[in-house]
């Protein structure tokens, strides 16, 4: 029986069960054959749980990785930021307006005019916009609370899934 999959294992465990019980045993008897042969079954599940362990760790490192590298990631974009701030105050301070380098062309450039709201409350409504709503969506929470209450909400049921646990 080595090298089967979980779902063959599964499926002799189960095929094992059913002639048993076709064989007019007592229950105790049953219990205690199938417990017998349930080790590979049991062998198999907890390697499958190892290796879903493995890889949640994996997932987590990665995200913890990802958090550690966006962090960074915006320390460096600021220290450029501020580097190129006190790179135009210098050149602004000596009066220069272009600095030319074998490896850069550096200076000093209007941006476009932008607009600058300091008081939100005075601007007209025709120079506001708004955004559109969002479309209705089902409230889930309340259509379980009906559901589990008896009632009847159409194009709505209330379904129970399974999970595997892993402590």
């Amino acid at each position: 029986m080595h090298g089967l999959t979980l779902y063959e294992i599964a499926a002799q465990y189960r095929d094992m069960a059913t002639k048993l019980a076709d064989l007019d045993l007592d229950d105790q008897t049953i219990a205690d054959t199938l417990e017998g042969e349930s080790g590979e079954l049991v062998e198999k599940g907890q390697n499958v749980a190892f290796v879903v362990r493995n890889l949640e760790a994996s997932a987590e490192a990665i995200k913890t990785a990802e958090a550690a590298m966006a962090a960074r990631r915006k320390a460096i974009e600021n220290r450029a930021a501020r580097l190129r701030a006190y790179l135009l105050d210098g050149m602004r301070v000596a009066g220069i307006q272009k600095i030319d380098s074998p490896y850069f062309a550096i200076s000093i450039r209007k941006n476009p005019p932008s607009v600058d709201v300091f008081d939100a409350g005075q601007v007209p409504a025709d120079f506001m916009k708004a955004p559109p709503p969002p479309p209705p969506a089902p409230d889930k929470k309340l259509i379980a609370q009906a559901l589990k209450e008896g009632a009847d909400v159409p194009g709505c049921r209330l379904v129970q899934g399974e999970r595997v646990e892993i402590k």
